[in-house]
Formats: structure tokens, C-alpha cells, sequence
């Protein structure tokens, strides 16, 4: 099976896996998802977040789903628990589409890694 068939069937199974759990059937889009890796790794779920820490909250999560890949590792938590990257290289430009595949992929990598599909 092609790595692109592969990504997309699991893509599709942790869409409709997230969607039913977190919002009620209505499809889940890749910032929702990325704003859930964040709340995840921030571990503080049953709080509401004002806008600035719903903005932090996925820049969280892109550096968690980036830091396989070599763009960024972890540095420290704060004293709040807000754990903090240190960018290691930078993005190389990407066209929209390929932004898209590899956060689709490392949103997949993540899940799969959390156990939460296979």
C-alpha cells in the first residue's frame, strides 16, 4: 500500500475517532485537531482558554508534532506547566498542499504513537 493511501485511510479513521468524541459527529478540521494535540500535551483539560493561550496552545502542538522531524525539541516547562520548545531549524518553504500532508502526517505519527489509533 502507497505511503499517500496509507496516511489518508488513517487520516480518515482519527478524523471520524476525534469528531465523534469531541464534537458530537461534526467534522473535525486540522486546527481543531492541532488546538486538541496542544491541550493534550499542556495536560490542563477542563478549563476554558482565552484566545492568546488558544493561539499558544497550537503553537504547542506544532513544535510537539514537528520535534520528530529535527525542526524542534523540547526545552523546559514553565512555571505554570507550559512546556517550551527551542526551534533547531527552520521550515523549509512549503506550498499549502504540503504544509497540509506533513501535519496531517505528523498529526497521524502522534495518535498512533498516543495509541489512540493504530
Amino acid at each position: 500500500m502507497s505511503r499517500d493511501i496509507q496516511l489518508k485511510e488513517r487520516w480518515d479513521v482519527l478524523i471520524e475517532k476525534l469528531s465523534a468524541q469531541f464534537a458530537d459527529g461534526d467534522v473535525l478540521e486540522l486546527d481543531a485537531i492541532i488546538y486538541l494535540v496542544g491541550v493534550q500535551e499542556l495536560g490542563k483539560y477542563h478549563r476554558t482558554y482565552k484566545k492568546d493561550e488558544k493561539l499558544d496552545l497550537m503553537h504547542i502542538a506544532i513544535c510537539r508534532l514537528l520535534e520528530p522531524y529535527g525542526f524542534y525539541t523540547f526545552d523546559y516547562f514553565d512555571e505554570d506547566g507550559w512546556p517550551h520548545y527551542i526551534m533547531k531549524e527552520e521550515l523549509p518553504p512549503l506550498k499549502a498542499g504540503e504544509q497540509s500532508v506533513l501535519m496531517k502526517e505528523a498529526i497521524v505519527s502522534y495518535f498512533i504513537e498516543k495509541e489512540y489509533i493504530k
